[in-house]
């Protein structure tokens, strides 16, 4: 039987054949950790008497959840991950650059890469072809000084899109509607494997956005094949040489094969609390929002920002709504301000935030008041997630967030576009 994706990346990487369920012991390509996780990533390493990193020039430290930071404790965090990247010759990427899952997708991830960070959402890489899963900081700690790490060659499930999207729906639809149909538990320790005529006239953008997304249905990585897509995203990022083809085989065996219309979808929304209550914006149109958040490492790219400003453009958002658009990366922001953009969104009455993670995490940069109502481009929604558990947040794709700051209300984006 012939390999998944997941299985044939595990073999190349272990140099043995490998298959699902083996557990076994791999060099990794790239670890990382952000602002968040790394204090701890940091103080478990020190804890196992490791004396330097296994490959400081493939090591990655993001300050990206709190920047700027909000508190003095917070600064501190970041002072030790400085000092530590430092000393040891790691990276940094620091406040300002981006969220950590956008800049490896720009300037790292490679198709058959095995890459992990302290962080769920690490996942995102598996739209260039990269296994990348999210580990908690003692298990990153170790890779960072020994260059390797353990896992169990996970399961796969092949998810097949065809058909062509009616407009105003998306990849974020998608990925929505998938989490909705099996639930935050159903690829648990999984590869997600897309693929299909759909898939394939994505871009690495929007490949990105479900990636991301992946986690939230449990699974160990989401992966995408490396194609002709693949290709030109990596040269016009002038990293051309690093493209490699990778496919599944045909006979590769799968525990499930899910098989989607991507004409028959809706806009979606996933519900408060959680991203697996999933419904189409028509069931939940006319609900009262106070915030509209747009960025985050889901839906914060260029690609997000475009369909926003074409949305708003010579418009103006509700009186009762504030809008918040953070660029996920600062080459986004610099593209975004080039392109017109972030001047049009400014003029609709957005106010734009510093690249980085801002009010995904709610720790600062538009936590909510009680009872109030956000709709946003993130990847979660769980109850306190904007820094607030008596408000309520539901998810969208940028369209739905843009027409709904318009009208101040959640709205269905096919009546605006």
């Amino acid at each position: 039987m012939g390999k998944t994706l997941a299985e044939k990346i595990l073999s190349d990487k272990a140099g043995t054949d490998l298959h699902a369920g083996d557990i076994v012991i791999i060099p990794v390509d790239l670890v990382f950790a952000q602002d968040g996780t790394a204090p701890l990533a940091i103080r478990q390493f020190e804890a196992c008497n490791f004396a330097k990193l296994a490959h400081p020039e493939s090591t990655i430290f993001f300050l990206d959840h709190n920047a700027p930071t909000p508190t003095k404790e917070l600064s501190n965090d970041h002072l030790l991950v400085r000092d530590f990247a430092r000393k040891k010759g790691a990276r940094l990427s620091d406040v300002g650059e981006g969220i950590s899952h956008q800049v490896i997708a720009e300037s790292y991830a490679r198709p058959g890469d095995v890459i992990v960070g302290a962080d769920s959402h690490t996942v995102s890489a598996g739209a260039l072809g990269a296994f990348s899963p999210g580990m908690g900081s003692t298990d990153v700690a170790v890779a960072l000084g020994l260059g390797k790490t353990w896992l169990r060659v996970p399961s796969s499930i092949k998810v097949i899109v065809n058909g062509r999207m009616q407009n105003g729906v998306s990849a974020k639809d998608l990925v929505l509607h998938l989490i909705g149909s099996i639930g935050a538990d159903g690829a648990t320790y999984m590869s997600l494997e897309f693929c299909g005529e759909t898939i394939e006239g994505m871009t690495v953008s929007q490949r990105i956005t479900i990636a991301n997304m992946a986690v939230e249905a449990g699974a160990k990585t989401g992966l995408f094949p490396a194609d002709e897509t693949t290709r030109g995203c990596l040269e016009a990022q002038g990293r051309g040489e690093c493209y490699r083809p990778l496919q599944p085989d045909a006979d590769a065996g799968y525990d499930r094969v899910i098989e989607i219309d991507a004409a028959a979808l809706e806009p979606m929304v996933a519900k408060p609390h959680a991203v697996d209550n999933t419904a189409p914006v028509t069931e939940v149109k006319g609900t009262t929002v106070q915030q509209v958040f747009i960025g985050t490492c889901t839906n914060g790219r260029l690609d997000d920002l475009q369909i926003a400003a074409d949305m708003l453009r010579g418009k103006t958002c509700h009186h009762d709504t504030r809008l918040l658009v953070t660029p996920a990366s600062r080459k986004v922001l610099l593209d975004a301000v080039k392109a017109g953009y972030v001047q049009t969104l400014i003029e609709a009455g957005a106010v734009i935030l510093p690249p980085g993670c801002a009010g995904c995490v709610g720790m600062h940069q538009g936590i909510l008041a009680d009872g109030e109502v956000c709709i946003s481009t993130a990847n979660r929604n769980f109850r306190g997630r904007m820094g607030n558990p008596n408000s309520f947040i539901y998810l969208s794709s940028p369209a739905t967030a843009a027409a709904s700051a318009l009208r101040g209300e959640i709205t269905d984006p096919r009546e605006v576009i």
